[in-house]
């Protein structure tokens, strides 16, 4: 079932000024690779050359207002695809005047049309959709088409971080790693809390239920 826009969506992201920097629109994909490639001049957006962190799948934004806020050393960019919700993350990032935060409005496939090559210090994949069925494995987010993606956006020493409460998925993602080029490392079947470890909501509401959060960093292998 399709999510019902919310009421006022359009004049709700206008109100954010410039936290959404990119967005797909309804024509995206009529368009062709030319007019599709819109760079973000990220020194300019930012005001300065800080170290890119990108959030993908952010859903409402807290996790990265919550990281921007820690790190104002940081620069960085939470992606989401539904509307729907990054404009909460929008919102809530505009009335705090969090600079270190900006939103994509799109699917993480496309982030290369954004972000240059080697921009990106580390991508972050936070309780990803799982996508259990074999037949939507390459929907996941650790799959091969993705992992490409990475690949070209992550500087020289760059890393992917990832959380899940899901051990299927998370034992997977580790052979689609290894399978397609990456090292991984720092890998743990029961994260604790504290150290450098920010929380989510879902993460949140899965330790108060009793269960392991999965995490693991990957770098492709040079």
């Amino acid at each position: 079932m399709r999510m019902r826009l919310k009421k006022h969506l359009e004049e709700r992201i206008d109100d954010c000024g410039n936290m959404l920097v990119a967005r797909e629109g309804s024509l995206f994909y009529t368009l062709t690779d030319e007019q599709k490639t819109q760079k973000l001049p990220l020194q300019e957006i930012f005001g300065n050359n800080n170290p890119l962190y990108v959030e993908l799948g952010c859903g409402k934004g807290a996790f990265a207002i919550k990281s921007a806020k820690l790190h104002p050393d940081r620069n960085y960019i939470a992606m989401e695809r539904l509307s729907n919700v990054i404009v909460v993350g929008c919102e809530d990032a505009h009335r705090e005047n969090i600079t270190n935060l900006r939103f994509i409005n799109g699917h993480a496939e496309n982030l290369r049309y954004w972000l240059d090559d080697k921009s990106v210090t580390e991508i972050i994949l936070n309780f990803s959709c799982p996508f259990p069925k074999k037949t939507y494995a390459n929907r996941r987010m650790t799959s091969e088409k993705y992992l490409e993606v990475y690949k070209h956006l992550l500087t020289d020493d760059g890393i992917i971080r990832q959380k899940t409460d899901d051990l299927a998925f998370f034992e997977w993602s580790m052979e689609s790693y290894k399978a397609h080029g990456y090292e991984v490392f720092d890998v743990t079947y029961d994260l604790p809390l504290g150290g450098d470890n920010v929380t989510t909501e879902y993460e949140e509401k899965f330790r108060s239920l009793g269960k392991k959060i999965y995490a693991c960093k990957a770098r492709p292998i040079k």
